[in-house]
């Protein structure tokens, strides 16, 4: 961990013409920066998952089915998935700081908006609004760590923000059970209130200023893959809710499948893309992404469908759910920091590779616990337990991973990478949805199947040495080809 001794590293900026120079920082030691920052990663991952264990008593309250009622759950992330896009192009033009600062007053909205909310749907819209806060926050504070430690650094800071989390995963199921038992489901987001003001307040105190500059985004490409996630994300979402007929999620899904290839088809032709398509297939960011996909849609399956078995099948309350859940966010917190000095020592893709194996054999053990209808809890727990080793294992590689791989140094790069993290979480969820209460076998054995695909993946493509790059959101086209032909060579080379 950086000497509390050290002043926070300035962010540079970047020399563009007619940008506006950067502010000096604030007199701020480094370890009061990684506070804010790791702060507004809890505080975020807590706004996410603290309403799944209360889930029941929400639905109890409104008289909503559980298909409804999940769109409480899952609309924040469903939110984070469709606007992830377009948070790195945010950063860029605002600067990490201004970013965050916003971000953080948006969650702020919406958590009073879910504290006061009278109905079911608007407790959704607020959720959602509390998802597009949050979806600002992982690519700025990636940005920040990524700027502020050199490269050989990397893996225990990135280490550092996986346990912080894990900690937000640890403090929101038993803080959202128990608070809901003692006060009533209410209480749980009013909890919320003044912790996101302290993070807020404590932000432009010790974050350094740094200057945003002035890029054009290709319109084209930013809407045809904005358009593209919502619709597949919202006909995931739709197709288990009553009412809704087949074939509009069908359509739905269609449409966002040629949005995308749309989206793919403009970036190879368009001289200053979004992205270049072509960055995110290079092997170094594909592995990674891939990786926190499956990490996020396994982890949202376990934190929405274990505690509605539970408090369901085996009658528990929702305190002793929140605590029994707790296990899994624990071992993911105690271990992250290890896994990032692990990946120091032995390198991150057998890291990556170890995560995923683990990740598949919880998924085909909760198929066959909860497909059953087990009501035992020791096999419960050693699942979880095991779950949140695998999700410390594949997550500080593969957030290295993509912050050194050549479209990690961009901003939409990183936010792209964040997006495949919560189009995971929102396709976990979903899934729960569309599976509960019957289908929880096939549920986890899709999870498996994903997993096994990612773990095949992560055997694929060479390692490729660092590059760091100076200015890192701001390449051409040429760079980018530069880099792209960069890597091919070093891995014709080895």
């Amino acid at each position: 961990m950086p000497e509390t001794t050290t002043g926070p590293a300035p962010l540079p900026s970047r020399a563009v013409p007619g940008s506006p120079p950067a502010s000096s920082p604030p007199p701020a030691g480094r370890a009061w920066l990684l506070t804010a920052l790791l702060g507004a990663t809890v505080l975020g991952t807590i706004s996410n998952n603290i309403v799944n264990v209360p889930l029941r008593r929400i639905i109890a309250d409104f008289g909503a089915p559980v298909t409804q009622g999940v769109l409480v759950a899952s609309a924040s992330v469903l939110v984070l998935a469709i606007a992830m896009p377009l948070t790195g192009w945010i950063s860029d033009r605002l600067g990490r700081r201004r970013t965050l600062i916003i971000a953080l007053a948006v969650m702020l909205a919406g958590t009073v908006g879910a504290t006061v909310a009278p109905t079911l749907w608007l407790l959704v819209v607020s959720r959602g609004l509390q998802g597009l806060g949050c979806a600002a926050v992982p690519t700025a504070v990636m940005g920040m760590l990524a700027r502020s430690f050199p490269p050989e650094r990397r893996n225990r800071v990135m280490g550092a923000w996986g346990a912080a989390n894990g900690i937000g995963q640890a403090i929101g199921p038993p803080v959202g059970g128990l608070v809901a038992d003692a006060l009533g489901w209410r209480a749980v987001f009013g909890a919320l209130i003044p912790l996101t003001i302290g993070v807020l307040l404590l932000v432009p105190r010790v974050v350094p200023r740094d200057s945003g500059h002035r890029t054009r985004i290709d319109g084209v490409g930013a809407g045809t893959l904005t358009v593209g996630v919502a619709l597949l994300m919202t006909a995931a979402t739709a197709a288990p809710q009553p009412g809704v007929p087949a074939w509009l999620p069908a359509v739905g899904a269609v449409v966002g499948v040629a949005s995308l290839a749309g989206f793919v088809v403009a970036g190879l032709r368009r001289t200053n893309p979004f992205i270049d398509p072509r960055l995110l297939v290079e092997m170094r960011w594909l592995r990674s992404a891939t990786g926190v996909f499956v990490q996020q849609s396994t982890l949202a399956a376990v934190l929405v469908a274990v505690p509605l078995y539970l408090t369901g099948v085996a009658g528990l309350s929702v305190s002793a759910t929140g605590l029994l859940v707790f296990c899994l966010p624990l071992v993911w917190a105690v271990a992250a920091p290890l896994v990032g000095l692990l990946a120091d020592r032995i390198g991150p893709r057998p890291v990556l590779r170890t995560g995923l194996a683990t990740l598949v054999l919880v998924d085909v053990g909760l198929a066959v616990v909860l497909g059953t209808g087990v009501a035992r809890l020791a096999p419960v727990i050693a699942l979880l337990l095991a779950a949140g080793m695998g999700v410390a294992l594949v997550q500080t590689p593969a957030l290295t991973g993509a912050t050194r791989s050549p479209a990690g140094q961009r901003g939409t790069g990183l936010g792209l990478f964040n997006m495949m993290r919560f189009v995971g979480a929102a396709t976990g969820t979903a899934a729960v949805a569309a599976a509960w209460p019957d289908g929880l076998f096939w549920l986890f054995a899709g999870c498996a199947a994903v997993a096994v695909g990612g773990l095949v993946l992560s055997f694929l493509g060479r390692e490729m040495p660092d590059r760091p790059a100076p200015g890192q959101s701001g390449l051409s086209t040429a760079d980018k080809g530069d880099a792209v032909r960069l890597g091919e060579r070093e891995e014709a080379s080895r």
